[in-house]
């Protein structure tokens, strides 16, 4: 193992983690910091009033009690956001740890495998706009599919739910997030020793069994840095929801964009907090599944 290099000894640990952390306390810390004072101020129509205030976390659960055991406007939203975030987590898991294990275990050439993990990259290559979009024209009510299943006879008249519906906003989350998910979880499995493969299957165990009880354990790292990945974007995006949803549907994220619309910025700063306090007790709870610091 080389040693390290005089310069390297010579400077502080602390030192050379300083550009680091001032990067991050200058465009994380003190942007989150300024977000949470604002949401503390007063505001009116016209201007934002530098005084301290509760009102725009009050608002938001205005009558919230009253309508017990009903959920109010601000919980149903956050309800829904938590629910597509579940459904869109669920699906990508599922699909990201099947490609990434046909990649780590079925590719036994690491050239095809770095060529296979490109090819997932493709996509990224347009802006998630663009890919958003194009379902518009396969899922329109005119759209190819829509079409294809009329001049099949499966259906009578084309389907109104496969645009502008949960359905659709669902699908282009996965279409947009898969990816992120099968490049943590094929980088925890191609560190797995085959030779622990070869002696569960030696031992007699079947290829579930192999499955659940070696690769998923191993692979949880992976699993986890996905998870939160694909939570933390599906949380706070709007621009999938409104687009692929027709504006028809509600997000956590679309609450913060319709107060920055209307220039209510202490308001849209407290939905923000809140965005902000519902992802991290989330991603807390993936967490707990497993120590990434001590796995990794």
């Amino acid at each position: 193992m080389a040693s390290p290099s005089p310069l390297g000894r010579a400077i502080p640990a602390w030192l050379q983690a300083a550009p680091f952390a001032l990067v991050f306390l200058v465009f994380f810390v003190v942007p989150l910091l300024l977000v949470v004072v604002v949401s503390f101020w007063d505001y009116n129509d016209y201007e934002i009033v530098r005084t301290f205030t509760t009102r725009s976390y009050v608002e938001n659960f205005e009558g919230c009690l009253a309508q017990l055991p009903d959920l109010c406007t601000i919980l149903r939203t956050y309800a829904s956001t938590v629910r597509f975030c579940f459904l869109v987590w669920a699906l990508t898991l599922v699909i990201g740890f099947t490609i990434a294990y046909f990649l780590a275990f079925y590719v036994r050439s690491l050239k095809v495998q770095i060529t296979l993990a490109l090819v997932c990259t493709i996509p990224f290559w347009t802006s998630n706009v663009i890919r958003m979009i194009s379902w518009v024209p396969l899922l329109g009510r005119n759209g190819l599919v829509n079409q294809a299943l009329v001049n099949s006879h499966a259906v009578s008249a084309p389907l109104e739910w496969l645009l502008y519906s949960q359905f659709s906003v669902i699908l282009a989350f996965v279409h947009l997030f898969t990816f992120f998910m099968v490049v943590p979880i094929f980088n925890s499995m191609v560190r797995i020793d085959k030779r622990l493969l070869e002696a569960a299957y030696d031992a007699g165990a079947s290829g579930w069994q192999t499955l659940w009880n070696v690769v998923i354990p191993l692979a949880k790292p992976g699993i986890v840095i996905g998870s939160i990945f694909v939570v933390t974007i599906v949380m706070g995006d709007f621009i999938t929801v409104g687009a692929m949803g027709g504006e028809q549907i509600a997000s956590a994220g679309k609450i913060i964009e319709t107060r920055l619309n209307a220039l209510q910025f202490p308001p849209a700063a407290a939905n923000a907090v809140l965005l902000l306090a519902v992802t991290l007790l989330i991603i807390t709870a993936l967490t707990r599944v497993v120590d990434i610091r001590k796995e990794l």
